[in-house]
């Protein structure tokens, strides 16, 4: 039987400070994480048809499950993807965007710091808890939305390259109610070079 397994953090507790505190960081990977993890193995347990499925395919296909577990592991699926992609969008001193990343930006937001607000303003504006994401479409444009709960681009035939977690499990023992300010200091711990990686997958 397969069992969705809590990825290793890439980095110590305390390698993003002082932007992202290590007791946030902490609690977000061994509580949050772990438990969407443990939730979307318990969710399955008694159907061992879906077990072998990936996360990507349950988190786009959660409404084909039976009803008992479809919005369970809509949840979990997507909690643990969303946040397996997160931790390797961030490290000290992450630079700025480069190379095919920069040229796209500059191509479909005009300029960097145009991107920046809009994707800063998609993450002030998810009601609740939920993420905001730069995205590559269909037609190879980036797009920024903003999704609720652990809700996945992928579910809207997006495909992901840089995601911010604005749940408030993500910044509240740092910024409290401040997410604005969460978001302003998310910016100097961006890895521009996995988003790089990320797109570059897309266009080969």
């Amino acid at each position: 039987m397969s069992k969705f397994i809590l990825p290793p953090l890439p980095y110590a507790y305390d390698a993003l400070e002082p932007y992202i505190d290590a007791r946030t960081m902490e609690i977000h990977y061994t509580k949050h994480h772990a438990g969407y993890v443990n939730n979307l193995n318990n969710a399955l347990e008694g159907y061992p048809e879906f077990q072998d499925r990936s996360l990507t395919d349950l988190v786009i296909n959660y409404d084909q499950l039976p009803p008992a577990i479809a919005q369970t592991v809509r949840n979990n699926a997507g909690g643990d993807l969303n946040h397996t992609m997160f931790w390797d969008l961030l490290k000290k001193d992450g630079g700025d965007p480069r190379g095919k990343v920069y040229d796209a930006i500059r191509r479909d937001f005009e300029s960097v710091d145009a991107f920046k607000e809009q994707f800063s303003t998609a993450a002030k504006s998810v009601f609740g808890s939920g993420w905001a994401w730069l995205c590559l479409n269909k037609e190879g444009r980036l797009v920024v939305i903003g999704t609720p709960n652990q809700d996945s681009p992928l579910k809207q035939g997006l495909q992901p390259i840089l995601g911010i977690d604005v749940w408030e499990h993500a910044y509240y023992l740092k910024y409290q109610n401040r997410r604005p300010d969460y978001i302003n200091a998310w910016w100097h711990v961006v890895n521009w070079d996995k988003v790089e990686e990320n797109l570059e997958m897309l266009i080969r």
